[in-house]
């Protein structure tokens, strides 16, 4: 059985491993698809949304696991675990809600400007709720 020290210490890894990444891609490698060679976009893309699911959905489900895990330990009026859980929530939801469909879309039509900028958009609340998490857990958690 893991101790409390070690899910927390897990907890605060994969909330800051995300908090780097997101920022990584915000600035980075999302801007980056504009670039891409027209010809060749959807096969860039579909490496993309392969590849990161390997990268990102182990540190998202461990948050997901040990948020809970400290929400249900504390108890819902422990707010700076509430909140944390809130933002795992938001984010999750903009997620699978906008971000999966965005990437569906911009696969099956290829790159367009329009599609691009609202990719970026939601993936800026994204990246505020993960940065919000981090300091959260880095303080009260």
């Amino acid at each position: 059985m893991l101790t409390p020290q070690f899910q927390q210490m897990l907890h605060q890894y994969a909330t800051w491993y995300m908090v780097g990444l997101i920022w990584m891609v915000q600035l980075v490698h999302y801007p980056m698809f504009k670039y891409l060679d027209r010809p060749t976009f959807r096969r860039s893309h579909e490496f993309h949304t392969r590849a990161i699911s390997f990268v990102v959905m182990p540190a998202m489900l461990i948050e997901l696991v040990f948020a809970g895990s400290i929400l249900l330990g504390r108890g819902l009026a422990d707010r700076p675990a509430l909140a944390g859980f809130t933002l795992l929530l938001v984010i999750w939801s903009i997620t699978f809600l906008k971000m999966v469909p965005l990437h569906s879309r911009l696969q099956a039509e290829g790159f367009q400007i329009s599609l691009h900028g609202a990719f970026l958009r939601w993936n800026w609340s994204r990246t505020l709720s993960w940065t919000a998490r981090g300091m959260i857990v880095a303080v009260y958690l």
